[in-house]
């Protein structure tokens, strides 16, 4: 007899672990080179060693991990050289993304937009970490708002390791110009001023590419299981739940 697995529970548990380690590396809470044993994260997110390596496989497939063989998986760390590589690429998506979207944002969307820039707003003067985070989550949502799978995925993808590379080379992040900038970009947007957009889009993302330096900054080294304590709480509890409830089906 043949004992049915619960697929989609387990590709749950792996999208919530993966979308927490995006989370700790755009807050630059997980930096360049961290190691990330598959035991450590199986143990800090209440899931096995086979979930976290698939986890693992699917972060590495986006650029943001680098699975080292006999050595293990660590946080990605891009080269300076790569750096304008990644942000060239970054600005010439983000053209698409503005220029399909001026002019044609719904009342609804234009709100949505306006409320993540009071997030922004309210960060400010705060933790840095959050500020970069609410900065680079406003770029994806206008990516998730033109409802193109690939430029959805691609953004992503780009932003998250910008943010790698921004964590190694960048003098420290500005919220204040993001705030200004994004807001600047949202008329420019709501005006429907195509040309215009492109124009700020490319001027705010060069701003962010200015501060990356040649020299990298000295990475802390912390524990692991610490540095994720605050990502992975109810991750844990879901997976624990759904393995329960697995258990309870069979």
């Amino acid at each position: 007899m043949t004992i049915p697995t619960d697929k989609p529970a387990e590709e749950d548990r792996i999208g919530a672990i993966c979308s927490a380690l995006h989370k700790a590396i755009i807050e630059q809470a997980l930096k360049p080179g961290t190691k990330l044993p598959e035991d450590t994260l199986g143990e800090r997110f209440g899931v096995s060693r086979t979930i976290a390596r698939h986890a693992l496989g699917q972060l590495a497939a986006e650029g943001l991990v680098e699975l080292r063989r006999n050595r293990g998986a660590v946080v990605a760390t891009p080269s300076w050289e790569e750096a304008r590589d990644l942000f060239d690429m970054r600005i010439s998506l983000e053209r698409i993304v503005v220029s399909r979207l001026a002019g044609n944002l719904s009342r609804q969307r234009v709100a949505q937009l306006k409320a993540h820039l009071e997030k922004e707003k309210k960060a400010q003067g705060g933790s840095e970490a959050i500020s970069i985070r609410l900065a680079t989550e406003f770029h994806v949502l206008l990516a998730e708002m033109t409802g193109s799978p690939v430029l959805i995925r691609y953004v992503r993808e780009v932003c998250l390791r910008c943010g790698l590379t921004l964590a190694l080379y960048a003098r420290p992040h500005s919220s204040d110009c993001a705030v200004s900038e994004h807001m600047e970009l949202l008329d420019a947007l709501v005006s429907g001023d195509a040309e215009r957009a492109v124009r700020v889009m490319e001027d705010h993302l060069e701003s962010v590419a200015e501060r990356a330096l040649i020299v990298p900054k000295q990475m802390q080294v912390e524990s692991l299981m610490d540095v994720l304590e605050p990502y992975s709480t109810r991750i844990g509890n879901g997976a624990r739940a759904a393995r329960g409830k697995s258990a309870r089906s069979r």
